[in-house]
């Protein structure tokens, strides 16, 4: 008798086991087992189909963009600065503090300011043109050929003529004829001429070659500043050789003057100056003849 009801206990405990498995949701048909997605391995550890990269080490920084797209280049060639001339220049003040001008003023030159007896120098190797040792200007009469007191001009190999004046004094053997190299003293710096009431300067200007009658060319007529800024910054072969004559091709050897031409009116009442002493060198002397580049 109890093992017939120990028999019908298991059977509705069956049959509930079975009610409760159908009832289920199950990821296939009903009545049917489905198996999982992924089957845990021994470990506990899903098993990773997938291939992944080999990692890369995180570095201590992270370069910049152009770190990384630049590549390492070589170590730089020197290039020697552009030779444009066949000639070699030298800044025509030599070893003193200097200032200079750099727009036009009045006439086509410019100031180059430096102290009292520092060396005006040949800015280029040649042959010295015109030296005026006395300084003969006057603020009554304000003379236009006297304007720059004692000064030199040469002729320079590239056939250009450079004048310095307002000069202290002229070299020993400084004279019409004598050959100079570049950055050989012509004189020292001073303030004879119209500089008489400024600061010491370098009356410095760039032109061609003319006769002493036709002083406004001397005086200038090429600008000279930027051939200054290159032969003080280290261009030594910047030359003015070919502005120089393409502007006396275009206004003729000797222009009319046009600036500053006329002297004063002499006073009446005014005295006649004391003369400087006798030894002082000739006025403007001239030996050779015009260049024609």
């Amino acid at each position: 008798m109890r093992s017939g009801h120990i028999g019908r206990l298991a059977l509705v405990a069956t049959g509930a086991m079975l009610l409760t498995g159908a009832c289920a949701k199950a990821p296939g048909l009903a009545g049917v087992s489905a198996q999982a997605a992924t089957t845990a391995s021994a470990s506990g550890t899903p098993e990773v189909t997938a291939t992944t990269p080999t990692p890369v080490p995180t570095p201590s920084r992270t370069p910049s963009h152009q770190e990384a797209v630049r590549p390492k280049g070589e170590d730089p060639v020197r290039v020697p600065p552009p030779k444009v001339s066949s000639y070699s220049y030298v800044f025509p003040v030599r070893g003193c503090r200097i200032s200079y001008q750099r727009k036009l003023l009045v006439l086509p030159k410019t100031t180059i300011w430096a102290a009292k007896g520092c060396p005006f120098v040949a800015p280029v190797s040649g042959v010295v043109d015109e030296v005026n040792g006395r300084n003969k200007w006057r603020p009554s009469t304000d003379a236009g050929q006297d304007r720059e007191g004692r000064f030199v001009t040469i002729v320079g190999d590239d056939g250009v003529r450079y004048l310095g004046g307002h000069l202290d004094t002229i070299a020993d053997g400084i004279k019409p004829g004598t050959r100079v190299s570049a950055g050989q003293t012509l004189g020292t710096i001073g303030k004879s001429g119209n500089a008489r009431d400024a600061g010491t300067n370098l009356y410095f200007a760039i032109s061609w070659k003319t006769g002493s009658q036709y002083w406004w060319v001397r005086r200038g007529m090429v600008n000279p500043w930027n051939y200054l800024d290159a032969w003080l910054s280290g261009n030594p072969t910047l030359s003015p050789r070919d502005d120089t004559f393409a502007l006396r091709a275009r206004v003729g050897e000797t222009p009319k003057c046009a600036v500053q031409c006329k002297s004063k009116k002499k006073p009446q009442s005014a005295k006649t100056p004391t003369p400087e002493p006798s030894d002082a060198p000739t006025a403007v002397i001239q030996t050779t003849a015009p260049s024609r580049g």
